[in-house]
């Protein structure tokens, strides 16, 4: 018997509207209500709005700013929950929207972090500005662990404060005057730091996509990877593999193909492999593991989703000396003047944690926690497969892609948190191609995993 069909189906007391839209699949819809919490609920309180003020600066405002559409993604997911937790105070809210980690950060990894922290202290131990690349130590240690046979040395990683940060110190380096790519769907930081660069056109409403952003669309029935024969040249290609939001893994064929479409186009790839220890196919965890791909592609990488590290900050970026612009410049020595200018290195606690996180020890710990999240998606997965729903991820990634054919996905994530309580993340978040879908992610503690996916049961068995 499968991990979802073990939940269990007992029906909870409810007091929610009906639904906003009908579904389009052959599953039923019930009306579903959850337990409400009587102690320690957080409740939000409105900004009341600003008084209107007489005085203006001259100062022009940033028109690239200007440009984006209403909020960053997730901080409006969060919007809509505080405003759900007003109208519902005492709900108990389940939130597997945004892809934060719960699970404590193993005692290996903190002890580190706790002698180094006490050893600021003491005249022996303490240190001040450190090297705005990273510690030697910790680059040595990301090297040979994650890049021990592929030809990357230590100087070419950068120890950073998240993989997110050095997206936007990479589009500093690139500049305005470079034409990007993006799967569609993705991550939305990738667009929207280059629209706030001034790399883009303005939004065009009828098709939901900024102009002069090459949208590739990854769907199923391209198995989530893009047809490259029809993707017009660009300088930059953003691409995530393990993919955020779909889950999907891109193959070595398909890498290979991707590092070849680079070369032949002159373009760099900036590879986000944020999530590659949670792969469980035999497919590439570093775009370096393709031939050639030192001479065309950056690769981020974080802590964040394998030690629990979104809070203290941790990831490194790879440019290989091998890099260079159109005039020869290596890429490496515009990044370290970035690196330098704009950053003065990553927190010394932290970079002590992650030295932790490389040790046997706690290589073998993160693991563990990775297993956990893994376990998570498997029954998110099972239960939508049981519901009759087309379900996309969950393999390789902490994320599951559930498809609702026919229906707009913010209609689809207001009917879940106003029908269940659960917060979800809208499809059409992460560009025009996932409208449609909603990502249910497996960052959560067992019970309420549980909790959510009986939840789900009964609004749609």
């Amino acid at each position: 018997m499968s991990l979802a069909n073990n939940l269990s189906t007992s029906m909870i007391s409810s007091s929610s509207s009906a639904f906003l839209a009908p579904t389009s699949f052959n599953a039923r819809t019930r009306s579903v209500s959850v337990p409400l919490k009587s102690l320690n609920i957080v409740k939000c309180v409105a900004t009341p709005q600003e008084q209107q003020i007489a005085y203006k600066t001259k100062v022009s405002r940033n028109a690239n700013i200007a440009k984006l559409q209403a909020g960053y993604l997730f901080p409006e997911v969060a919007r809509r929950r505080a405003a759900h937790l007003l109208k519902y105070p005492n709900a108990q809210v389940i939130s597997l929207g945004i892809g934060d980690t719960t699970e404590p950060i193993p005692d290996v990894i903190t002890s580190a972090m706790a002698k180094r922290s006490h050893a600021l202290s003491t005249l022996e131990g303490y240190s001040g500005y450190g090297a705005e690349q990273g510690e030697k130590a910790v680059r040595a240690a990301l090297a040979s662990t994650f890049y021990g046979n592929l030809g990357i040395e230590e100087e070419d990683i950068f120890v950073s404060d998240g993989a997110k940060c050095d997206i936007s110190r990479l589009q500093v380096v690139f500049g305005s005057n470079v034409t990007m790519a993006v799967q569609d769907p993705s991550y939305p930081a990738y667009v929207d730091s280059s629209v706030i660069m001034g790399q883009t056109g303005q939004f065009q409403k009828d098709v939901e996509k900024y102009a002069n952003i090459e949208y590739m669309r990854c769907t199923p029935e391209n198995g989530f990877f893009p047809d490259l024969s029809t993707v017009a040249r660009t300088d930059i290609i953003f691409f995530c593999s393990p993919n955020n939001p779909t889950g999907a893994a891109a193959t070595r064929e398909q890498l290979t193909r991707l590092v070849q479409f680079a070369k032949d186009n002159g373009s760099i790839i900036v590879y986000d492999s944020a999530y590659a220890l949670y792969m469980s196919d035999e497919n590439p965890r570093s775009i370096f593991e393709i031939p050639g791909a030192k001479e065309v592609a950056i690769e981020t990488a974080s802590f964040s989703k394998y030690a629990g590290f979104t809070g203290v900050r941790l990831g490194w970026t790879v440019v290989p000396k091998q890099l260079l612009f159109s005039d020869g410049f290596p890429v490496a020595k515009d990044f370290n003047r970035i690196v330098c200018t704009c950053f003065n290195g990553a927190s010394n606690i932290s970079q002590a944690g992650g030295l932790a996180c490389l040790s046997p020890e706690g290589l073998e710990a993160m693991q563990e926690v990775i297993g956990f999240y893994k376990e998570n998606t498997k029954i998110i997965v099972e239960t939508f497969n049981s519901l009759g729903f087309k379900v996309y991820g969950g393999q390789n990634a902490p994320y599951v892609w559930v498809h609702f054919p026919g229906r707009n996905s913010w209609d689809v994530f207001s009917e879940i948190l106003e029908k269940t309580h659960i917060v979800t993340t809208p499809g059409s978040g992460f560009g025009p191609g996932g409208e449609g879908f909603i990502r249910v992610s497996a960052f959560g503690h067992r019970e309420n995993v549980l909790e959510a996916c009986r939840r789900f049961k009964q609004l749609y068995n």
